[in-house]
């Protein structure tokens, strides 16, 4: 069931939670998670590993999760595989058939272009996106999802001596130890309007996001003026449609500028993003 009523209010609730984030988990813009406790107080310090800090972020946050959807009127059930789209499923307790998909991304800046972050994955174009019934990998099939969301975290990561990394602490203890991530950004905004037109994570059939910090938050993706059918469209053919090159070869479909053209629409469709500027 798409409501765009209710998808306008979700929208804009799950911004706001966003922007909230921060006075929960950080203190002084450092994270507040410094470690892991066993049974004897001991506490030993977090890697700085991105899936170690993507996991651990996830869990930390939940409980604030539950607590929005509460407030907000929805439930939330979690992808029941770790591989399965989306990471949260948000239900309307008064009308089941309202659904919102939101997905935890988490990454960080870029040390040398600060203004730029690593990026991130959006979801798969595989499958489940281009059968829009399918339950293959997917909580619910695809068209049963009124929106489709990413919150997003991006943060800088702290330098740390290795003997930090390794050192054990008691817990009383707890304050004196580094925090391996700090200066945060939390957002949340639709999919395709951070998307890139490129895949995200080398040979696997996902959909990267655009990477310039200040284009994320505004939702200034490449599809940002073409909007989300244009966005669906050219992923569903992304790497199936064959096109011919001025050169006469023939490839497959991997940009949008290519789409815009084989289907014989203005290139103004197409929205630049700020790119690094190397040297």
């Amino acid at each position: 069931m798409h409501n765009e009523t209710e998808k306008i209010f979700f929208c804009e609730k799950l911004k706001e939670f966003a922007s909230q984030l921060g006075d929960f988990i950080t203190v002084d813009d450092n994270w507040t998670i410094r470690g892991f406790i066993d049974i004897f107080k001991n506490v030993y310090t977090i890697s700085s590993d991105t899936k170690v800090i993507s996991k651990i972020l996830e869990l930390h946050l939940f409980p604030y999760f539950l607590k929005f959807a509460e407030n907000i009127g929805y439930k939330i059930e979690l992808a029941e595989y770790q591989n399965w789209y989306p990471d949260l499923t948000f239900i309307r307790k008064d009308n089941s058939d309202l659904k919102f998909a939101v997905d935890l991304k988490t990454t960080y800046r870029d040390e040398t272009h600060p203004d730029f972050c690593n990026g991130f994955t959006l979801g798969s174009h595989g499958t489940y996106f281009t059968d829009r019934t399918s339950t293959k990998n997917i909580q619910y099939p695809y068209n049963q999802y009124s929106g489709h969301f990413c919150l997003g975290i991006i943060y800088s990561r702290s330098i740390i001596d290795k003997y930090e990394e390794t050192k054990i602490y008691t817990a009383d203890e707890v304050t004196q130890i580094p925090a391996v991530i700090h200066d945060f950004i939390f957002f949340a905004e639709e999919k395709w309007k951070i998307a890139s037109d490129k895949g995200g994570s080398g040979n696997t059939a996902n959909i990267g996001s655009i990477r310039n910090i200040s284009d994320i938050l505004s939702g200034n993706g490449v599809f940002a003026k073409a909007g989300e059918e244009h966005f669906d469209n050219y992923w569903i053919n992304f790497g199936k449609l064959e096109i011919i090159e001025k050169t006469g070869k023939v490839k497959k479909l991997s940009s949008f500028k290519e789409y815009l053209e084989y289907r014989g629409l203005s290139a103004d469709l197409y929205n630049k993003t700020s790119k690094r500027k190397e040297g």
